[in-house]
């Protein structure tokens, strides 16, 4: 029934399996498993099987930075096209991210000036006023407090190796 499972620190996946049926487990906890296909190339699966390649940057694939600015942006969009479209169905609904990579003063490489660009255009009439009327607001409540993504990487969080 499926692959085998490791836990990370001993916790139990967020979502167990029987079947065709799914049991919540712990509600924060969240994973994927990233699988080696090739030297350079990896598959990214979630607990629902979702699966995304990934890889060096030397072919049409994601590389881990591209999937960094699309989990940003993407959290954002999310939290902001949900409610926005209930007000007014976008005609156009488009999020850039972008950053610099950089290597710092202790020689490590990250990311700065991050950004997060919105084109949105809703159509004439009441409702897409509704809707332009209320973007800004969605836009800053995402950033402010809604988008974990964005969050944890303005906030911080330590992140640990282990070796199995």
């Amino acid at each position: 029934m499926g692959r085998p499972v490791a836990f990370a620190a001993g916790r139990p996946p967020a979502c167990l399996s029987w079947g065709s049926f799914r049991f919540v487990a712990d509600e924060t906890f969240r994973s994927v498993e990233i699988e080696r296909t090739s030297v350079g190339h990896y598959t990214a699966r979630n607990i629902r099987g979702g699966e995304i390649q990934l890889g060096t940057g030397d072919d049409e694939t994601f590389t881990p930075v591209e999937l960094l600015l699309t989990a940003i942006g993407g959290c954002t969009a999310i939290d902001v096209d949900l409610v926005v479209s209930r007000r007014g169905e976008p005609v156009e609904f488009r999020v850039r991210t972008t950053g610099d990579k950089i290597r710092d003063e202790a020689g490590g490489n990250r990311m700065t000036n991050l950004s997060v660009e919105f084109t949105v255009a809703f159509p004439e009439g009441p409702e897409g006023d509704a809707a332009r009327e209320a973007l800004p607001r969605l836009v800053k409540m995402s950033h402010d407090r809604l988008c974990t993504v964005s969050r944890t990487v303005e906030l911080g969080s330590p992140v640990s190796t282990v070796i199995d």
